[in-house]
């Protein structure tokens, strides 16, 4: 991924690189708690390892367990992997600054922070609408899923999510280098993203701000809309069913799913369109975190507890692990 983002901005026509004098930014998250470095570098380590290790045990049970070779299961451990970039994208960066008296990030590590962390974001959204859509078809029409739902369909739908995520990214970097920065250099934040970079450019910026009006609507709006009203059809379904195990059983393949997804939109709306009034920094930077390293972290936690499929399997996992290592002893 970092050689296609260089390979990628080395072929930027010159014309449209900006002529900026800032070579690196300061980032000021977490610099009004100097005393309090070594619990957060304890804290967000210990969040990173649980993400890299629940996301894996998640794609590791869809991958061995044949009972998981379905549909839902690809999806989630296209999410699962998904998450694992996420979240690499910001906190092996915060962990080295926090040991850092100045935490800077350079131009360029900045613009390929905002490639990743647009491309992962913008993703993820679309891929949680396709991964709606599935239950939608799997509720509302099951007699057809398999061929609404089949290989090359969710091959498809995977693919189509990254691509609109990689589009979205590409557009809204390339705009990035256009811009003129001639100071200052200081980010209110823990990472570079597409508003603190243009809060910071002193030149136009309408067309940044208006493709990026444009990306929250089509990205951002449209995937949330899209999963709300296939849920609304499923819940309807849902409560046509006669029986009470039958519901119950019909809306246990969804839980975990539709709580991914009410925790992902709900904390991207409040970090991206909260209003300005009464702005504080921890209460900024507290949000950011819940939606940028909380979300990749709670994503396996929510399926492992809330799927008994997937509990099964680990537990399954588990005892093999044992069972080789007694052996092994």
């Amino acid at each position: 991924w970092l050689l296609f983002f260089h390979c990628f901005v080395a072929v930027v026509p010159p014309e449209m690189n900006n002529q900026t004098d800032v070579t690196e930014f300061i980032f000021l998250g977490f610099s009004n708690h100097p005393n309090l470095q070594s619990l957060f570098f304890l804290v967000f380590l210990v969040i990173y390892l649980t993400t890299l290790f629940g996301n894996t045990l998640i794609i590791m049970a869809t991958r061995v367990s044949p009972a998981l070779h379905i549909p839902m299961y690809y999806f989630l451990s296209n999410l699962s992997f998904l998450d694992i970039c996420y979240s690499s994208t910001t906190i092996p960066g915060m962990l080295v600054n926090f040991f850092q008296e100045k935490k800077t990030i350079s131009y360029e590590g900045c613009l390929s922070q905002i490639f990743f962390l647009v491309t992962c974001a913008g993703t993820e959204g679309v891929l949680l609408a396709a991964m709606a859509y599935d239950r939608y078809v799997a509720i509302c029409h099951p007699l057809q899923y398999p061929v609404l739902m089949s290989v090359k369909v969710c091959v498809c739908l995977v693919s189509g999510s990254w691509l609109c995520g990689l589009v979205n990214s590409m557009t809204h970097t390339v705009l990035a280098t256009t811009l003129t920065l001639c100071g200052p250099n200081q980010i209110s934040h823990f990472l570079c993203d597409i508003p603190f970079v243009l809060k910071l450019s002193c030149s136009d910026t309408s067309l940044n701000e208006f493709v990026l009006h444009v990306a929250s609507a089509t990205i951002g709006l449209s995937p949330c809309l899209f999963t709300a009203v296939s849920y609304i059809l499923i819940i309807s379904a849902i409560l046509r069913i006669p029986s009470a195990q039958g519901r119950s059983k019909a809306f246990s393949t969804c839980a975990s799913h539709l709580t991914v997804v009410i925790i992902f939109f709900g904390t991207a709306n409040f970090n991206y369109d909260r209003p300005n009034v009464g702005y504080n920094l921890d209460m900024d930077i507290l949000v950011s975190v819940l939606f940028c390293v909380g979300t990749p972290m709670s994503n396996p936690i929510i399926y492992s507890l809330r799927n008994k499929e997937i509990k099964s399997v680990l537990r399954k996992l588990a005892k093999e692990c044992w069972f080789s290592s007694e052996i092994s002893g």
